[in-house]
């Protein structure tokens, strides 16, 4: 029962650890986002002013028709396509390993829940167990469970 109790124990941390992970790549992809948007509202902005040729008076032509060529080239505008700025790579990036945190948390929970399942089991295992787990007063354990809210937010609309 000790170790049992101890792998039960390891299993909840490592769910802990994966959580903590993600939080911290979630944070960071907010944080990303936010100089995403900005960059994006600059960089179309910065587009729209010069090619409409509504830029400062005392700008010359020849800087704004310079400028607009290097905003071109370094952001590959065609046709008004959507750039692929590294900023939207590093979201999408961002994204992958949250993808994947979820997913290892998944495991980690099917790990815990399978460890709690055969402490369960053994608990009432007759005779020797049973009589060791009465002793000790070990009791059964809950399997992870989604919240009360969570169940919810999954039946809601995200987009």
């Amino acid at each position: 029962f000790d170790q049992l109790q101890q792998k039960i124990q390891r299993n909840a941390s490592q769910i802990d650890n994966y959580l903590e992970q993600r939080v911290m790549v979630l944070q960071n992809c907010a944080r990303l986002l936010d100089k995403a948007i900005a960059l994006d509202q600059d960089t179309f902005v910065n587009l729209a002013k010069y090619r409409s040729g509504n830029a400062d008076a005392d700008t010359a032509r020849n800087e704004i028709s310079g400028k607009v060529e290097n905003i071109s080239r370094d952001i590959h505008v065609a046709v008004e396509n959507y750039p692929d700025l590294a900023a939207h790579r590093e979201i999408a990036d961002a994204m992958q390993q949250n993808m994947y945190l979820q997913r290892e948390i998944t495991a980690a929970r099917e790990l815990y829940n399978d460890t709690v399942d055969q402490w369960n089991r053994d608990i009432f295992a007759w005779p020797t167990k049973k009589i060791v787990a009465a002793k000790n007063g070990y009791t059964t354990r809950l399997p992870f469970i989604a919240s009360k809210e969570i169940k919810e937010q999954a039946k809601g609309v995200f987009f």
